[in-house]
């Protein structure tokens, strides 16, 4: 696990309701809340996240160039792929969990 992984889980721990349990759809690690899941991880620096088409627009988040996972995601998706190869970047990823949570 990456250092930057391993800062993401400890900063979504103190999110009340949030645990970190395998994913019985893609594998690997995956984020719930109360039961049910809104986020997965591709690997140790990208996660997978249910954000909503309407936070994604208001954001002006983009699909990120080159996804591996999902290069054919539509531009409408609830579902946004987040990486972090940063300190910065694991404090943004952290906030878009906090307000997918708040989206559920």
């Amino acid at each position: 696990m990456t250092v930057f992984k391993q800062q993401l889980l400890q900063l979504l721990a103190s999110v009340e309701g949030v645990t970190v349990e395998p994913s019985p759809v893609a594998g690997g690690a995956a984020l719930f809340f109360r039961g049910r899941e809104f986020a997965h991880f591709h690997h140790d620096n990208e996660l997978d996240l249910r954000l909503t088409k309407k936070v994604i627009s208001s954001l002006e988040l983009s699909h990120p160039v080159g996804s591996v996972h999902h290069p054919l995601r539509a531009a409408g998706s609830p579902w946004i792929e987040v990486r972090f190869n940063s300190e910065r970047e694991v404090q943004r990823a952290a906030e878009l969990v906090v307000l997918a949570v708040a989206q559920l």
